[in-house]
């Protein structure tokens, strides 16, 4: 089995022969190799090399658009090419290195190696510990890690231990390989990483983050998800997953929910779009929120009188503890609160299949969505997984219908960006107020008046806030209040009270 060269970029080779006639062995390696094999292309190159860093800058500096520095204390230097079809290559070039991680260190203690054989002997795994040398494109693969990408098995050069120990973060690359490309791990593999899945807790939670991004965004989720249970991994990263493994109910009052919920990641990823429709996949957002969606199940199960099982409020308690790991794993805020935003509002649906809906609450349903709204239909949807055809036809059809009511309300108003028919200013110009809570107050009315009649005329949305201010104590308050007391001032209003009371 040999690699398909044809769409390797002449860049790589340019490269290749600025080193060669610089005196200096390099090789194409990892991941660039092995997608070769696959028929992929890789958007980012890697090399290695018998170079020093300093070396490698004399060598390809004048050649490449631009370098930056930042891996050097790890023997790598960056670059930027621009190629043929104008299009920017990323590259790196490292020194032939071995690494070890310190038992109580994050940081790998690096030393460079003499070798390019002794370079792919520390790689992470045999499909990855292959190159090609460059320019005669001659492939090395002293760990048969062709032969393994055939057989779709994932191995390591040399003992797992050892590769697991010189970078636990290893352990979570094996999940997001069998995720990626469908690779299926080695026994040993597998024992290794089960009996040194603690190993993972020197890892920043930002590295363990990215991998856990790739993992989710791959092909096949529901594999690299079931290998971080199976190994222990997911109790220290992402302990919420495998709690879903409810005990065994004899009776089978309720469906196995970490079986549900990968089903409902994987029917998830069945609903996202290409490049050009409203969810383009892989979405980390939609996906993570289909894997996280009932992990508050475990917390609010109740056995209730007469053998039913409930799980009240499972969907607020999900979203808070969905939050509350993803600020652990140093996740950014948007991505928090899209996650959470969609685990809390996963059941709201259920209320419209059994009764239906006013206008007004299509329309609570759509603000409180806001930019998810898309993600919220495909959440939804994929959380149906009852094997019932009756049950299963009637909730899609129901959410077919509410999809439909949302369209034709969208053609009538703006539900996308829903506000009150009078903003800020008008109502302080109207009432007479300067900025403060009773104008929030106010605003509030308005907004759920919104809500409940839709568009207004403004001489009617006028009519009714007066009718709401006469209402308000504050309105009393100022019409017997002396004309220097300004509603808005609390301080000031009673110190006035004050002098009228003495």
């Amino acid at each position: 089995m040999a690699p398909d060269t044809s769409n390797l970029d002449p860049v790589v080779l340019e490269l290749g022969h600025l080193f060669a006639l610089a005196g200096f062995e390099l090789s194409l390696v990892g991941g660039p190799v092995r997608d070769l094999f696959l028929g992929r292309v890789s958007p980012d190159l890697d090399f290695t090399t018998n170079a020093t860093p300093d070396e490698i800058l004399a060598v390809a500096n004048g050649w490449a658009d631009s370098h930056w520095e930042m891996g050097r204390a790890f023997g790598t230097i960056g670059f930027r090419k621009r190629n043929r079809n104008k299009e920017i290559l990323l590259l790196e070039v490292t020194t032939y290195r071995a690494e070890a991680y310190d038992p109580d260190s994050r940081k790998p203690a690096v030393a460079f190696g003499t070798s390019l054989e002794e370079d792919l002997s520390r790689r992470d795994f045999t499909t990855n510990a292959m190159a090609l040398r460059l320019p005669t494109l001659e492939l090395l693969d002293p760990h048969n890690g062709a032969a393994d990408l055939a057989a779709g098995v994932l191995r390591t050069p040399g003992t797992p231990e050892q590769s697991f120990s010189d970078d636990p973060l290893r352990m979570m690359r094996a999940a997001r390989f069998a995720s990626q490309l469908g690779l299926t791990l080695h026994p040993e593999v597998s024992r290794a990483m089960t009996e040194m899945a603690g190993r993972i807790a020197i890892i920043s939670a930002e590295r363990v983050r990215d991998e856990l991004v790739k993992l989710i965004c791959g092909a096949h989720p529901r594999a690299g998800i079931d290998i971080l249970v199976e190994t222990g991994l997911a109790d220290l990263v992402l302990p919420e997953v495998p709690a879903l493994k409810l005990e065994t109910d004899e009776h089978h009052r309720h469906k196995d929910v970490y079986e549900h919920s990968l089903q409902v990641l994987e029917q998830a990823v069945a609903l996202e779009t290409g490049p050009d429709g409203p969810v383009p996949g892989p979405d980390f957002v939609l996906r993570f929120a289909a894997l996280m969606h009932d992990v508050g199940k475990p917390k609010t199960r109740r056995f209730e009188p007469g053998g039913a099982v409930s799980f009240r409020h499972h969907d607020l308690v999900g979203a808070k503890l969905s939050s509350k790991r993803m600020k652990t794993l140093r996740f950014d805020n948007e991505s928090i609160k899209a996650v959470s935003r969609l685990v809390e509002l996963h059941m709201r649906f259920y209320g419209y299949g059994d009764a239906g809906w006013s206008d007004s609450a299509v329309r609570r349903y759509v603000t409180d969505a806001g930019p998810y709204l898309e993600r919220l239909h495909r959440l939804t949807r994929s959380d149906v997984t009852t094997r019932n055809q009756r049950k299963a036809d009637r909730l899609s059809f129901a959410y077919d219908d509410l999809q439909a009511r949302i369209d034709v309300l969208a053609q009538n108003e703006e539900l996308n960006s829903i506000r009150p028919d009078l903003d800020g200013g008008a109502i302080m110009s109207m009432l007479g107020l300067k900025p403060g809570p009773v104008v929030g107050r106010a605003y509030r009315f308005l907004l759920e008046l919104r809500m409940e009649e839709g568009p207004i005329e403004h001489d009617a949305a006028e009519a009714a806030l007066r009718l709401w201010w006469a209402q308000q104590p504050e309105a009393q308050a100022k019409e017997s209040a002396p004309e220097e007391v300004q509603l808005g001032d609390s301080q000031q209003f009673q110190s006035q009270q004050n002098r009228n009371n003495s």
